[in-house]
Protein backbone atom coordinates (compact mmCIF):
# COMPACT_ATOMS: atom_id res chain seq x y z
CA UNK A 1 0.00 0.00 0.00
CA UNK A 2 1.37 3.35 -0.91
CA UNK A 3 1.03 5.91 1.95
CA UNK A 4 1.31 9.71 1.68
CA UNK A 5 1.91 11.60 4.93
CA UNK A 6 0.10 14.88 5.25
CA UNK A 7 1.34 17.63 7.54
CA UNK A 8 -0.82 18.19 10.59
CA UNK A 9 -1.92 21.74 11.30
CA UNK A 10 -1.32 22.56 14.94
CA UNK A 11 -2.70 25.42 16.97
CA UNK A 12 0.09 26.79 19.09
CA UNK A 13 0.41 30.18 20.67
CA UNK A 14 2.64 31.34 23.48
CA UNK A 15 2.49 33.66 26.46
CA UNK A 16 5.96 33.93 28.01
CA UNK A 17 7.01 30.38 28.78
CA UNK A 18 3.44 29.05 28.42
CA UNK A 19 2.25 27.50 25.16
CA UNK A 20 -1.02 26.03 23.94
CA UNK A 21 -1.37 23.25 21.38
CA UNK A 22 -3.86 20.66 20.20
CA UNK A 23 -3.26 17.04 21.18
CA UNK A 24 -3.02 15.18 17.88
CA UNK A 25 -2.47 11.56 16.82
CA UNK A 26 1.21 10.85 16.21
CA UNK A 27 0.50 10.12 12.56
CA UNK A 28 -2.24 10.85 10.06
CA UNK A 29 -2.09 9.18 6.65
CA UNK A 30 -4.15 9.60 3.51
CA UNK A 31 -4.27 6.25 1.72
CA UNK A 32 -4.57 6.67 -2.05
CA UNK A 33 -5.54 4.05 -4.59
CA UNK A 34 -2.65 2.52 -6.54
CA UNK A 35 -4.96 0.87 -9.09
CA UNK A 36 -8.07 1.54 -11.16
CA UNK A 37 -11.30 -0.37 -10.66
CA UNK A 38 -14.76 -0.74 -9.19
CA UNK A 39 -15.11 -0.83 -5.40
CA UNK A 40 -16.80 -4.06 -4.29
CA UNK A 41 -16.24 -3.65 -0.53
CA UNK A 42 -16.17 -0.42 1.50
CA UNK A 43 -16.66 -0.90 5.24
CA UNK A 44 -18.33 2.38 6.17
CA UNK A 45 -19.38 0.93 9.54
CA UNK A 46 -15.73 1.05 10.70
CA UNK A 47 -15.44 4.80 10.18
CA UNK A 48 -14.64 6.47 13.49
CA UNK A 49 -13.28 3.25 15.00
CA UNK A 50 -9.97 1.49 15.45
CA UNK A 51 -9.92 -0.97 12.57
CA UNK A 52 -8.07 -4.16 11.69
CA UNK A 53 -8.08 -6.05 8.41
CA UNK A 54 -9.80 -5.32 5.12
CA UNK A 55 -11.38 -1.87 4.70
CA UNK A 56 -11.69 -1.43 0.93
CA UNK A 57 -11.59 -4.00 -1.86
CA UNK A 58 -11.43 -3.15 -5.55
CA UNK A 59 -12.70 -5.74 -8.04
CA UNK A 60 -9.90 -8.19 -8.83
CA UNK A 61 -11.88 -11.04 -10.42
CA UNK A 62 -10.30 -10.69 -13.88
CA UNK A 63 -6.82 -10.44 -12.36
CA UNK A 64 -7.41 -13.56 -10.25
CA UNK A 65 -8.52 -15.54 -13.31
CA UNK A 66 -5.59 -14.22 -15.35
CA UNK A 67 -3.23 -15.20 -12.54
CA UNK A 68 -4.62 -18.74 -12.48
CA UNK A 69 -4.18 -19.28 -16.24
CA UNK A 70 -0.72 -17.67 -16.17
CA UNK A 71 0.42 -20.07 -13.45
CA UNK A 72 -0.92 -23.01 -15.48
CA UNK A 73 0.87 -21.73 -18.60
CA UNK A 74 4.11 -21.39 -16.64
CA UNK A 75 3.84 -24.96 -15.34
CA UNK A 76 3.31 -26.28 -18.89
CA UNK A 77 6.20 -24.20 -20.21
CA UNK A 78 8.53 -25.63 -17.56
CA UNK A 79 7.44 -29.17 -18.48
CA UNK A 80 8.17 -28.43 -22.15
CA UNK A 81 11.61 -27.10 -21.21
CA UNK A 82 12.37 -30.28 -19.26
CA UNK A 83 11.13 -32.53 -22.11
CA UNK A 84 13.10 -30.69 -24.79
CA UNK A 85 16.20 -30.63 -22.57
CA UNK A 86 15.99 -34.43 -22.35
CA UNK A 87 15.59 -34.68 -26.15
CA UNK A 88 18.54 -32.30 -26.60
CA UNK A 89 20.87 -34.77 -24.84
CA UNK A 90 19.90 -37.55 -27.26
CA UNK A 91 20.27 -35.23 -30.24
CA UNK A 92 23.73 -34.21 -29.02
CA UNK A 93 24.80 -37.85 -28.78
CA UNK A 94 23.42 -38.57 -32.26
CA UNK A 95 25.15 -35.51 -33.73
CA UNK A 96 28.50 -36.42 -32.15
CA UNK A 97 28.15 -40.01 -33.39
CA UNK A 98 27.54 -38.90 -36.98
CA UNK A 99 30.41 -36.40 -36.82
CA UNK A 100 32.81 -39.07 -35.59
CA UNK A 101 31.68 -41.42 -38.37
CA UNK A 102 32.24 -38.75 -40.98
CA UNK A 103 35.72 -38.05 -39.62
CA UNK A 104 36.58 -41.76 -39.90
CA UNK A 105 35.43 -42.20 -43.50
CA UNK A 106 36.41 -38.78 -44.90
CA UNK A 107 40.08 -39.81 -45.31
CA UNK A 108 39.38 -43.37 -46.52
CA UNK A 109 40.04 -43.89 -50.22
CA UNK A 110 38.00 -47.10 -50.15
CA UNK A 111 34.80 -45.13 -49.38
CA UNK A 112 33.01 -43.59 -52.33
CA UNK A 113 32.42 -39.87 -52.62
CA UNK A 114 28.69 -40.48 -52.68
CA UNK A 115 28.83 -42.42 -49.40
CA UNK A 116 30.95 -39.71 -47.78
CA UNK A 117 28.43 -37.11 -49.00
CA UNK A 118 25.52 -39.04 -47.52
CA UNK A 119 27.31 -39.44 -44.16
CA UNK A 120 28.12 -35.72 -44.08
CA UNK A 121 24.52 -34.85 -44.96
CA UNK A 122 23.33 -37.04 -42.06
CA UNK A 123 25.66 -35.15 -39.71
CA UNK A 124 24.42 -31.77 -40.97
CA UNK A 125 20.81 -32.89 -40.46
CA UNK A 126 21.57 -34.10 -36.93
CA UNK A 127 23.31 -30.80 -36.14
CA UNK A 128 20.34 -28.86 -37.49
CA UNK A 129 17.95 -30.82 -35.26
CA UNK A 130 20.20 -30.21 -32.26
CA UNK A 131 20.44 -26.46 -32.87
CA UNK A 132 16.70 -26.21 -33.59
CA UNK A 133 15.82 -27.90 -30.30
CA UNK A 134 18.36 -25.76 -28.43
CA UNK A 135 16.78 -22.62 -29.90
CA UNK A 136 13.33 -23.90 -28.92
CA UNK A 137 14.49 -24.36 -25.31
CA UNK A 138 15.84 -20.79 -25.23
CA UNK A 139 12.52 -19.48 -26.54
CA UNK A 140 10.64 -21.49 -23.92
CA UNK A 141 12.89 -20.15 -21.17
CA UNK A 142 12.20 -16.63 -22.38
CA UNK A 143 8.44 -17.39 -22.29
CA UNK A 144 8.87 -18.66 -18.72
CA UNK A 145 10.62 -15.43 -17.69
CA UNK A 146 7.82 -13.34 -19.23
CA UNK A 147 5.18 -15.44 -17.50
CA UNK A 148 6.96 -15.13 -14.15
CA UNK A 149 7.06 -11.36 -14.58
CA UNK A 150 3.38 -11.31 -15.49
CA UNK A 151 2.51 -13.43 -12.44
CA UNK A 152 4.50 -11.07 -10.18
CA UNK A 153 2.70 -8.05 -11.68
CA UNK A 154 -0.71 -9.66 -11.25
CA UNK A 155 0.02 -10.66 -7.66
CA UNK A 156 1.14 -7.13 -6.89
CA UNK A 157 -1.97 -5.62 -8.51
CA UNK A 158 -4.28 -8.03 -6.68
CA UNK A 159 -2.61 -7.18 -3.37
CA UNK A 160 -3.06 -3.46 -4.03
CA UNK A 161 -6.78 -3.99 -4.61
CA UNK A 162 -7.31 -5.16 -1.03
CA UNK A 163 -6.57 -2.26 1.31
CA UNK A 164 -6.00 -3.47 4.86
CA UNK A 165 -4.98 -1.72 8.06
CA UNK A 166 -3.61 -2.88 11.39
CA UNK A 167 -4.71 -1.16 14.57
CA UNK A 168 -5.39 2.17 12.89
CA UNK A 169 -8.16 4.66 13.60
CA UNK A 170 -10.31 5.07 10.49
CA UNK A 171 -10.84 8.81 10.57
CA UNK A 172 -12.67 9.01 7.24
CA UNK A 173 -13.66 6.72 4.36
CA UNK A 174 -14.04 8.62 1.10
CA UNK A 175 -15.47 5.90 -1.15
CA UNK A 176 -18.63 3.80 -1.33
CA UNK A 177 -19.34 0.34 -2.70
CA UNK A 178 -20.11 0.44 -6.42
CA UNK A 179 -18.08 3.55 -7.16
CA UNK A 180 -15.13 3.54 -9.57
CA UNK A 181 -11.71 4.77 -8.49
CA UNK A 182 -8.66 5.81 -10.47
CA UNK A 183 -5.02 5.70 -9.45
CA UNK A 184 -4.34 8.45 -6.93
CA UNK A 185 -7.89 8.69 -5.57
CA UNK A 186 -7.81 9.33 -1.77
CA UNK A 187 -9.62 6.30 -0.36
CA UNK A 188 -9.37 6.99 3.35
CA UNK A 189 -7.60 8.81 6.14
CA UNK A 190 -6.19 6.64 8.92
CA UNK A 191 -4.49 7.71 12.12
CA UNK A 192 -2.15 6.13 14.62
CA UNK A 193 -3.67 6.96 18.01
CA UNK A 194 -1.39 4.69 20.03
CA UNK A 195 0.63 7.82 20.83
CA UNK A 196 -0.10 11.52 20.87
CA UNK A 197 1.85 14.48 19.59
CA UNK A 198 2.00 18.05 20.82
CA UNK A 199 3.70 20.63 18.63
CA UNK A 200 4.63 24.00 20.02
CA UNK A 201 6.82 26.87 18.82
CA UNK A 202 9.40 27.83 21.43
CA UNK A 203 10.74 31.31 21.80
CA UNK A 204 14.50 31.73 21.57
CA UNK A 205 15.04 31.80 25.35
CA UNK A 206 13.08 28.59 25.99
CA UNK A 207 14.83 26.86 23.11
CA UNK A 208 18.22 27.35 24.81
CA UNK A 209 19.40 24.45 26.99
CA UNK A 210 16.03 22.79 26.43
CA UNK A 211 17.32 19.42 27.59
CA UNK A 212 17.78 20.65 31.15
CA UNK A 213 14.28 22.09 31.47
CA UNK A 214 11.09 20.44 32.69
CA UNK A 215 7.81 20.20 30.81
CA UNK A 216 4.53 20.98 32.58
CA UNK A 217 1.27 19.76 31.05
CA UNK A 218 -1.88 21.55 32.15
CA UNK A 219 -0.04 22.85 35.20
CA UNK A 220 1.47 19.51 36.28
CA UNK A 221 5.16 18.67 36.09
CA UNK A 222 5.94 15.64 33.93
CA UNK A 223 8.92 13.48 33.03
CA UNK A 224 8.34 14.17 29.37
CA UNK A 225 11.11 15.44 27.08
CA UNK A 226 10.97 16.99 23.64
CA UNK A 227 11.41 14.29 21.00
CA UNK A 228 12.43 16.88 18.40
CA UNK A 229 13.53 20.49 18.54
CA UNK A 230 14.27 22.30 15.30
CA UNK A 231 17.49 24.32 15.33
CA UNK A 232 16.37 26.62 12.53
CA UNK A 233 13.63 29.14 13.21
CA UNK A 234 10.24 28.39 11.68
CA UNK A 235 9.29 30.14 8.43
CA UNK A 236 5.73 30.85 9.56
CA UNK A 237 6.34 31.57 13.24
CA UNK A 238 9.29 33.92 12.86
CA UNK A 239 11.94 33.72 15.62
CA UNK A 240 10.24 30.60 17.04
CA UNK A 241 11.58 27.06 17.03
CA UNK A 242 9.32 24.13 16.38
CA UNK A 243 9.35 21.42 19.04
CA UNK A 244 7.46 18.13 19.38
CA UNK A 245 6.44 16.15 22.42
CA UNK A 246 5.48 12.49 21.98
CA UNK A 247 3.52 10.81 24.77
CA UNK A 248 0.79 8.33 25.51
CA UNK A 249 -2.65 9.94 25.06
CA UNK A 250 -3.58 11.62 28.33
CA UNK A 251 -6.82 13.27 27.21
CA UNK A 252 -9.16 13.30 24.23
CA UNK A 253 -7.51 14.14 20.94
CA UNK A 254 -7.90 17.67 19.51
CA UNK A 255 -8.30 19.17 22.98
CA UNK A 256 -6.31 22.29 23.73
CA UNK A 257 -3.39 21.59 26.04
CA UNK A 258 -1.31 24.01 28.09
CA UNK A 259 2.45 23.37 27.90
CA UNK A 260 4.96 25.17 30.12
CA UNK A 261 8.74 25.01 29.93
CA UNK A 262 10.61 25.78 33.16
Amino acid sequence: MKKILYALIFISFAFGDTYYAKLEPIESVVVKSEVNGKVVIAKESLEGKVANGLIVKIDDSLDVEDLKTSKEALALTKKMIALNSSILKSLKQNMDKKLNLYKKVSSLTSTSVNTKSNIFSAYVSAKSQFNGTKEKILNLKNQAINLEQKIFTLQDRIAKKSIKVKNKYLYSLNIKKGEFVNIGFPLMTIQDISKAKLTIYLNADDAKNIGSKSIYIDGKKTNLKFSKVWKVADKQYISSYRAEIIAKPFKEFSQLTKVEVK
